[in-house]
């Protein structure tokens, strides 16, 4: 078959603009064939080059004495003591997971955990951060249906537990929902392995699957928007195998345990095409791959389709000379593929022959360096004037929260997280359904353990994305300490529509802004992450939704609590100012429709001051459950504790002049709630560290919540609101 012309028409099929191919023109000094065409197209997409976000991501805080790597890798990588590193990342497959829901997602998880792996990392948890439509559209329960199955069925068969996560619904995700991945694994703090060539003629191997023709320009079709003939794009996303990708990680770890390995890279975006030029542009050399050596599972394949194709389960590999046939006496154990299909060289450019011809060939350097960087115009998103409690509808406190608790955003997503294993491998200490999960070190390694969230409130980036970033980070930090853990560092996966549009692009740079604020004032760097622009379908974005995933490190997993009231007879104490802020809040909008009035303000001082008093109380033993107070406010908060625990709670009634509504409802931030055995203690501590702390209730044997100026409420009501929702949903016709 002849390859066709390339003219700029053809470029312009490729996602490359008049500039920009231009640009590849004067780097080539030629025009380049169909092949090196596409090579640039996938490096230059959006999901590959970060071009709109570039500028801004080099403003978040990276470093920290305890991060070994940040951004830049396949992973970020924090030290944790003891020899051990936490290796971890976040990243999206919105576009994959709309079109096609079970192999989108599946195959979303299967790139993350190749990105820990590749680390040198054995994964010890995944999470997931999902948003879909409005439940009431004809897609969401086929979509919620599929991507659950797919995040299920390919990380129950790794063998991996799926520990937490987030679910929420609103009608902006309709037309493009978001599937973010998170996967945290553990190596060596000593073996860390890196995606960089070096040494001239050291031989590159391709191990793993075979290359199709499945997932072929899925990184540009990432980095475009959605119209009316979205399904037909189904063909680019991939197709994952589980199993495989279990023995690729058995075979890479066992691989890892040698000497022989300089440098390894992930096939994920942009298949062979990514891998092959980022090991060679981070090592500043060249690379020479002949095709022919390529293993395929279809016939007549072109150097085009090989370099675009992002078939699943594949890594490329730099080895030491004369260790090839070690490396593949291991990889053939496994009954992968193993093929040595080129090899490092130092004329810094990427070679591809075929039929012992070159093909294409192109300077590595200048297709990463000279990659397009936009400083996009970009407008601040119009201040909401703050919204007064007393212009807010009251409504009974009783039918408030019964309706709230089991409203698509609160209601118990128990209904999905009982379709992963969340339980294998016997370490999962807290398990989902709280503030976040918890997971002891594997292999014996004395007490450590690991706490990990994901979280984002995108009615808040949307309203204010400075205030919402940071509001991001800061319930994700707080989520963390909850558990008793000390926040180490963060992921983020910043999800928005069209950059192109200055008002998308206002909400990108002030939600990185709030986000680079809170990191600083938490000592919580960002090391990795990933950035999914034009998730928008026919001009109609998302809401912006900036996902922060953490991990806090505890010294000992007996320290751990969870949300569930141990006891009768316990105080219930608040920690953290209330005003009563309604603004924004998921009481008006579940129960009234409206998403108006600016979002809480986050005060990043009173956030780490409270927050460390909570660490230290829980390390004392004085805490026996601990909460933060976020979506829905404190009686959301109390009534999750008492259903965790089975245990009721006799409360006092609003304090400090707030309206009731706004007492109970409100989404003030910096809050936490504690049952505690030794009050006296606790709030002596809180004044003497200036924390604001205030009895509120007592825990009860009796089922009901009780006092508070509102009528009792049984927690089996709650708990059938609560409980009933998603499987309720999910069950209809």
């Amino acid at each position: 078959m002849s390859e066709p012309e390339v003219t700029p028409a053809l470029a312009r099929e490729h996602g490359l603009t008049a500039e920009e191919y231009g640009r590849i023109l004067t780097i080539m000094g030629r025009t380049p064939n169909r092949t090196e065409l596409g090579i640039f197209s996938v490096m230059w997409s959006e999901h590959c080059s970060y071009k709109s976000s570039r500028k801004w991501l080099r403003t978040l805080p990276t470093t920290a004495p305890w991060v070994i790597q940040g951004p830049g890798e396949n992973a970020g990588v924090i030290d944790i003591g003891d020899g051990d590193a936490a290796v971890f990342k976040i990243e999206s497959h919105n576009h994959p997971s709309f079109i096609e829901p079970y192999q989108g997602a599946a195959t979303g998880v299967g790139g993350i955990l190749r990105d820990v792996f590749t680390m040198g990392a054995r994964p010890i948890a995944n999470l997931n951060a999902l948003r879909f439509g409005d439940p009431g559209h004809p897609l969401t329960r086929h979509l919620v249906g599929g991507v659950v199955s797919g995040i299920g069925g390919y990380g129950n068969c790794m063998g991996i537990p799926t520990v937490a996560g987030e679910c929420e619904f609103h009608a902006s995700y309709n037309g493009n929902i978001l599937v973010n991945a998170m996967t945290v694994g553990i190596a060596r703090a000593d073996r860390i392995f890196y995606a960089r060539s070096s040494g001239p003629g050291n031989p590159i191997v391709y191990v793993g699957s075979k290359t199709g023709r499945d997932g072929i320009h899925g990184a540009t079709m990432a980095s475009a928007e959605f119209d009316d003939n979205s399904a037909e794009k189904r063909p680019t996303v991939q197709v994952g195998d589980p199993f495989t990708e279990k023995l690729l990680l058995e075979a890479c770890l066992e691989l890892m345990s040698s000497d022989a390995i300089v440098a390894i890279q992930d096939m994920g975006a942009a298949g062979l095409t990514s891998s092959s030029v980022e090991m060679a542009a981070r090592g500043g050399l060249g690379t020479e791959l002949d095709l022919d050596r390529v293993p395929r599972r279809e016939t007549g394949m072109t150097a085009y389709e090989i370099m675009l194709s992002e078939s699943q389960e594949r890594m490329l590999l730099v080895l030491k000379p004369g260790r090839e046939d070690f490396a593949r006496a291991v990889f053939e154990k496994w009954e992968l593929d193993f093929a040595v299909i080129g090899r490092v060289t130092e004329t810094g450019n990427l070679v591809l022959k075929e039929g012992g011809r070159v093909v294409a060939e192109i300077p590595v350097q200048p297709l990463v360096d000279q990659a397009p960087l936009y400083d996009r115009p970009w407008v601040k998103t119009p201040e909401r004037a703050a919204l007064a409690a007393a212009d807010v509808p009251a409504m009974a406190t009783r039918e408030a929260l019964t309706r709230l608790l089991g409203a698509p955003d609160l209601a118990s997503k128990r209904w999905i997280w009982e379709q992963y294993d969340h339980l294998v491998m016997g370490n999962t200490i807290v398990r989902p359904g709280g503030d976040a999960a918890v997971v002891r070190l594997p292999g014996g390694k004395g007490k450590k353990g690991l706490a990990v969230k994901t979280d984002c409130t995108p009615r808040y980036c949307f309203a204010d994305p400075k205030r919402g970033g940071a509001q991001a980070v800061a319930e994700c930090w707080r989520n963390l300490v909850a558990t008793g853990s000390r926040p180490m560092a963060a992921t983020d996966n910043l999800n928005f529509a069209n950059p192109e549009r200055p008002e998308i692009m206002g909400q990108l740079v002030g939600c990185i802004e709030g986000i680079a604020q809170a990191c600083r004032a938490l000592d919580f760097p960002i090391v990795s992450g990933n950035v999914s622009l034009y998730n928008e379908t026919n001009g109609k974005g998302i809401h912006p939704t900036p996902v922060i995933g953490g991990v806090g490190l505890l010294d000992d997993v007996a320290d751990a609590v969870s949300i569930a009231f141990e006891d009768a007879g316990e105080a219930i104490v608040l920690i953290g100012d209330t005003t009563g802020w309604l603004g924004c809040s998921l009481y008006l909008s579940a129960l009234f429709g409206r998403e108006d009035g600016a979002p809480p303000p986050v005060d990043l001082a009173a956030e780490r001051c409270n927050g460390e008093f909570v660490r230290a109380a829980i390390k004392a033993r004085h805490v026996t459950a601990c909460h933060d107070v976020s979506n829905g406010g404190l009686l959301v908060a109390l009534a999750e504790m008492a259903l965790a625990g089975r245990l009721g709670a006799s409360l006092e009634g609003p304090q400090g002049g707030v309206p009731a509504h706004g007492w109970w409802f409100g989404e003030d931030q910096a809050r936490y709630l504690i049952a505690t055995r030794a009050p006296g203690e606790v709030l002596a501590l809180a004044a003497k560290a200036g924390v604001p702390a205030r009895r509120i209730g007592t825990t009860t044997k009796a089922a009901t919540l009780t006092g508070g100026g509102f009528e009792p409420i049984s927690l089996a009501e709650l708990s059938d609101a609560h409980e009933g929702w998603l499987p309720s949903y999910m069950a209809r016709p």
